[in-house]
């Protein structure tokens, strides 16, 4: 049935309904910048500046080092690192060599890691150097080949058995040309994202070198009249191993000629002292970031005025904060929504028609999305009723890593059944409801509670555990388990949260937790989740 895109009544006249995208790689699209403004600055780390030949250079060393190494087309190479060049030089390195991007969340321990490795089978890691002794740890239970070595003190490393800083991996391939390799852009898989899901079990969204290529150029249509080429300076504190980050802040900012400004994480005073030394244009980020910026007393001595355009992802944003920052800047926030397996932006509130706060927007260029029913998914809601968001377009992934069954459920007759609860306006605007999932979103950071109950039910003392998100004002949500307790057992709520610190991602780590004789459960005995989240939800922790 062809999905009538009431939205497009938005768009200007220069983007049609009936868009084609042309078909390239990234790698393609970083040679087309490198051609037009090769002296033009691609990346600016603190002191560091990496013109646009500069980063085509080092990513083909790169790249030929990696096939030196024995990797081939549809290999695995892992990037486990903070925001930094060597992460944009490996990424578009590995991608040159026809290799596979499999992005790592740095924060992970070593349980989090094996699984991530094992699934993937990745052959070669990069990884910065504090996390190095994680790797090592577990390397002999995976199929790792090679080690690379990010180290912001080359100097001082000291490394084990063949490892190799990248300084070391990246002069290997000097002077060496990479080998050819024959990449279909719509069937070859260019990133492994890994996300989680209802089960626990983390998937690897797919994603081919069409869909990334082409998630940036829908961004970029979408946005061109508020970006020119070659002018933009994209302040980038949002990790780029997080789809969010790869596209709306990496591969846009190379599409469009940006100079990428890197911080590898969010400090507040280090975030205002950047923008008042750098001026950046644009600042991708995630509600806790603004929030932290409006309340700052002085955020103006730091000229944040220079900012121009603010894309929120990951949460709501709060509507006051929204104003308030507006206000303050005079920049525009434009709220949207996206998903991994979508490579992630579908949606966003237009920066040349109507905002509606509350709303994610409306669908970028060739995306198109409809509201169905929960109990088949095949009709088709009317404005205003509630409904699964199902969505189809050139950015969506080609399925799970070694996971038939999730794609095929998750993908039916070209559509991606998103588990969002969801309605859209008489004008197409979307507005996320809930979630079908029982994910929880903490400071930007997507948590799965199944992934913390699992390791809950590790400890001696637990019987039954449950975790929900609660309110929160600063982190839009805050993670609460709640706990029976095995008979005869004595341990406090804080034994098992910091039990749980030496386990898990910090950000994982309930922040919250309360015994109970007994959790409340449906007749077959499933706890009941949504109740206990309706019985906390006028909790407002505040930091």
């Amino acid at each position: 049935m062809k999905v009538e895109k009431v939205w497009y009544k938005q768009y200007p006249s220069s983007i049609s309904p009936d868009i084609e995208f042309p078909v390239k790689t990234m790698p393609e699209i970083l040679q087309e910048t490198v051609e037009k403004i090769p002296d033009h600055i691609a990346i600016k780390f603190y002191t560091k500046e990496i013109r646009y030949k500069e980063l085509w250079s080092f990513s083909s060393m790169f790249a030929a080092s990696l096939q030196q190494t024995g990797i081939q087309k549809g290999d695995r190479v892992a990037i486990m690192l903070p925001n930094c060049p060597q992460y944009i030089i490996s990424y578009y390195g590995i991608l040159k060599a026809g290799a596979i991007v499999t992005q790592v969340n740095p924060m992970y321990l070593e349980k989090e890691l094996l699984y991530i490795l094992n699934d993937s089978a990745a052959k070669t890691i990069v990884v910065y150097e504090p996390l190095y002794p994680r790797i090592k740890a577990i390397a002999d239970k995976t199929v790792l080949e090679k080690i690379v070595v990010v180290s912001f003190e080359p100097e001082k490393s000291t490394l084990q058995d063949e490892d190799e800083l990248f300084e070391q991996f990246i002069g290997n391939g000097i002077g060496r040309a990479i080998l050819p390799v024959e990449i279909d852009p719509l069937e070859d898989v260019a990133v492994l994202q890994y996300t989680g899901g209802t089960t626990g079990v983390s998937k690897g969204a797919m994603l081919t070198h069409r869909n990334i290529s082409v998630n940036a150029q829908q961004s970029h249509i979408f946005f061109e009249n508020e970006h020119p080429f070659g002018v933009d300076r994209c302040l980038t504190v949002i990790p780029l191993f997080h789809v969010f980050g790869m596209t709306s802040c990496m591969n846009l900012s190379i599409l469009n000629g940006a100079t990428i400004i890197l911080l590898p994480k969010f400090d507040l005073q280090e975030v205002l002292q950047t923008i008042k030394e750098e001026q950046p244009t644009t600042f991708p980020g995630v509600p806790t970031m603004y929030i932290a910026l409006v309340n700052h007393p002085n955020a103006q001595d730091y000229g944040i005025d220079s900012i121009k355009t603010c894309n929120s992802g990951s949460a709501p944003i709060p509507v006051q904060t929204l104003h308030e920052f507006e206000k303050r800047t005079g920049a525009k926030i434009l709220e949207g929504f996206g998903l991994s397996e979508a490579a992630p932006v579908t949606h966003c509130n237009p920066p040349f028609g109507e905002r509606k706060p509350g709303s994610v927007g409306i669908g970028v260029p060739g995306t198109d999305y409809k509201i169905v029913d929960l109990s088949t998914g095949l009709e088709e809601m009317p404005a205003g009723e509630l409904g699964e968001l199902i969505i189809r377009g050139p950015q969506i992934m080609k399925g799970y890593w070694n996971m038939p069954e999730e794609t095929e459920n998750t993908i039916r007759n070209g559509w991606l059944y998103t588990g969002d609860i969801a309605k859209v306006d008489e004008d197409g605007y979307l507005y996320i409801v809930d979630r079908k999932k029982d994910m929880i979103i903490a400071s930007g950071y997507n948590v799965y509670p199944r992934d913390i109950e699992e390791l809950l039910y590790e400890h001696p003392a637990v019987q039954e555990a449950v975790v929900i998100g609660i309110p929160d004002e600063y982190r839009g949500e805050t993670i609460k388990a709640l706990i029976v307790k095995k008979a005869d057992q004595t341990v406090t709520e804080q034994d098992i949260i910091d039990w749980s610190r030496e386990r898990i991602a910090a950000y994982k780590v309930p922040k919250y937790l309360e015994f109970r004789t007994e959790l409340p459960k449906t007749i077959v005995g499933k706890i009941l989740r949504r109740a206990l989240r309706e019985e906390n939800a006028s909790d407002q922790p505040r930091s």
